[in-house]
C-alpha cells in the first residue's frame, strides 16, 4: 500500500474544500526524525497562498521520495512562497522522558505557534493535535496526498538534515552527516563499537541496550 502512494502526487484537494467552506489560512504540518536513533523530532507547518501557482509544484513530494538535492531545491521556494512557516522541534533527552509520540505533538505544536498569520484550520500528517482547539484533519499518508503538507515535510526535513549535519562535527564517527541518525547497518555498528553519544535517544533500541556496555 505504501508503494502505491509513494507513485501518487500530492494535490489541493483538501485545501480546496476548506476554502469553499470559508477557511483561508490553512496549514500543512509534518515531522521528520521520529524514527531516527538519535537527534531531535523536528516538525514544520506551512501556509499556502490562495490560488497558488509555481513553476516548481509539479516537482513537490513528499519528503521522502525526493533526493536532498530535490529537497535543497525546493525548501527555498517553499518558504519565500509561504504565507506563513514556523519550525519546532524536541530534543533527544525530552523524547526519552516523554516518549516519542508526545514528543513529536510538542514539536508540532511549537511549529504551528510561530505562524504569523495564525492559522484557521490545520491539516496534519497522520496525527491530531488534541490540545488545541483549532480545526483539524489527521490524514493517513497526509504527506503523500495534501500538497501543504508534503511542503511541511520538505522544510522539516531539510532542517533536521542539516543539524544532524552540524552534530556529525561535534560527534564523529557514527555517520551522523550520511545516515541522519536513522539505524543503518553502519550506524548501528559503530554504536556497538563505540556505545553511544549524549545526542542518541536511550529509550530507543538498541541503544538503550548498549549504554551499560560502554559505561
Amino acid at each position: 500500500m505504501d508503494q502505491i502512494y509513494s507513485r501518487v502526487k500530492p494535490s489541493f484537494q483538501e485545501e480546496l474544500g476548506l476554502r469553499r467552506q470559508g477557511f483561508s489560512l490553512i496549514a500543512g504540518v509534518d515531522e521528520v526524525g521520529r524514527g531516527a536513533l538519535m537527534g531531535p523530532v523536528v516538525a514544520a507547518a506551512v501556509i499556502l497562498p490562495e490560488n497558488f501557482k509555481a513553476r516548481w509544484k509539479s516537482r513537490v513530494r513528499d519528503s521522502k521520495q525526493l533526493t536532498p538535492e530535490a529537497r535543497e531545491y525546493l525548501y527555498d521556494y517553499i518558504i519565500e512562497a509561504s504565507v506563513a512557516y514556523g519550525v519546532g522541534s524536541c530534543p533527544n533527552e525530552k523524547i526519552d522522558e516523554i516518549g516519542i509520540a508526545r514528543a513529536t505533538c510538542l514539536a508540532m505544536m511549537e511549529a504551528i505557534v510561530q505562524l504569523n498569520p495564525a492559522p484557521q484550520y490545520l491539516l496534519i500528517d497522520y496525527i491530531r493535535l488534541k490540545e488545541l482547539s483549532l480545526p483539524q484533519k489527521g490524514i493517513k499518508h497526509g504527506d503523500s496526498l495534501v500538497f501543504s503538507i508534503a511542503c511541511a515535510s520538505i522544510i522539516a526535513k531539510v532542517t533536521r538534515d542539516r543539524l544532524v549535519t552540524e552534530m556529525d562535527k561535534d560527534y564523529p564517527g557514527y555517520g551522523f552527516a550520511e545516515n541522519k541518525g536513522y539505524g543503518t547497518e553502519g550506524h548501528i555498528r559503530r554504536l556497538r563499537e563505540i556505545g553511544p553519544c549524549p545526542l542518541h535517544r536511550r529509550s530507543f533500541s538498541p541503544v538503550g541496550e548498549l549504554v551499560g556496555l560502554h559505561r
